[in-house]
């Protein structure tokens, strides 16, 4: 399989951003082209952001179908062909792509092997190399000899760890720079490749399937120590890529967690449990908690009555008005007449206390 046209690209973006930090900006030749790798990096990754966004939210829909993906598996344990028909139409319906998740990850592994592939060849010694890059790669001469010659703290970037002293002689390097500066590098690398897994893992959730999560684990600790491993080969400028990607992951899953906050146990949005106990039963007037009212499933939890106000309901409250009024109309009628106390005679002042007597003679006889 040819792949001229990956390492085309990744030459030919690599090659602009040196353009602007080299040329227009006359910096160092070992920053310029750090700094091009780094934006390298961020070209990719703000390409690729909108495919993040979506890698987000179909992660988060996933994570919503974890019941009834449960169900499924549960009602069709005894048949893989109807479990996998019915996975796929609740997909379709859902609209949710469980590959989605990994095309990021997918997207960016031709944009590193292609650096890999350009700055292995930066090799002065080489023949081969210098014909690749300035015929088929879009490389003059002058860049590659001034990419060949470019260091970071003393050690060229495409010098690895592991490279044998000859190879250290053709790109005039030493021994102890490359291996310090490589060694920094590897152990930022895995401690953020680290980090990232689990932010990875805080932001998906941790897994309730077994084997979900052991691929976690295995991710989480894995790639790592792989990266431990096999960073030792990586040129100083690939292992600058990775550390790079990896800051950047950081500070954007940080921003996503922030913005799309991991739904908590229990959210309706997620718990399609507790969304159908939070539903008004049919017939049932549903009641707007914004406006003060508390819902049935509330009201039994502190113990209160549930009263639903139906047509029912209504008919049965005023059968017992009714009924109550009748009552005490029946009553009222068994029940004697108070006795009224006899009125005194106009005059006779029996009914006037003294005291009213002479308040009247004071006041010329006027009530």
């Amino acid at each position: 399989m040819n792949l001229n046209w990956i390492y085309t690209g990744i030459s030919w973006i690599l090659l602009r951003w040196h353009d602007l930090w080299g040329g227009l900006l006359n910096l160092p030749s070992g920053l310029a082209w750090v700094l091009s790798i780094v934006f390298l990096v961020l070209t990719v990754r703000v390409v690729l952001f909108p495919v993040f966004v979506k890698q987000i939210k179909s992660q988060r829909a996933m994570q919503a179908l974890q019941p009834q993906m449960k169900e499924l598996r549960d009602k069709y344990k005894n048949d893989q062909q109807k479990l996998q028909q019915e996975m796929m139409e609740l997909y379709r319906r859902e609209k949710a792509n469980p590959l989605m998740g990994c095309l990021p990850i997918f997207l960016q592994i031709p944009v590193f092997l292609g650096l890999f592939h350009v700055l292995r060849l930066i090799n002065p010694a080489s023949e081969s190399a210098f014909k690749a890059m300035t015929t088929e790669y879009g490389w003059t001469e002058e860049q590659f000899h001034s990419a060949s010659e470019a260091t970071i703290f003393g050690a060229p970037i495409a010098a690895a760890f592991r490279n044998t002293t000859e190879q250290l002689e053709q790109l005039d390097a030493s021994r102890l720079s490359v291996t310090l500066v490589s060694g920094i590098l590897i152990i930022t690398m895995v401690a953020t490749t680290y980090i990232t897994q689990r932010q990875m893992i805080a932001r998906n959730g941790a897994a309730a399937d077994p084997t979900q999560a052991m691929v976690q684990k295995l991710m989480l600790y894995g790639i790592p120590a792989s990266l431990l491993i096999s960073g030792a080969i990586f040129p100083i400028g690939v292992v600058i890529y990775w550390v790079t990607q990896n800051f950047f992951s950081m500070g954007q899953q940080f921003w996503v967690l922030s913005k799309m906050p991991i739904p908590k146990p229990g959210d309706p949005k997620v718990d399609p449990e507790k969304a159908a106990a939070m539903a008004p039963k049919p017939g049932v007037k549903p009641v707007n908690p914004k406006k003060g009212g508390r819902s049935a499933t509330a009201r039994q939890s502190t113990g209160g009555s549930v009263k639903f106000d139906t047509a029912q309901a209504r008919a049965d409250r005023a059968a017992a008005d009714k009924s109550k009024s009748d009552a005490s109309a029946d009553d009222n009628s068994e029940k004697p007449a108070p006795a009224r106390r006899p009125t005194p005679p106009r005059g006779s002042g029996g009914g006037r206390r003294p005291q009213d007597n002479r308040n009247r003679k004071r006041k010329g006889g006027r009530r």
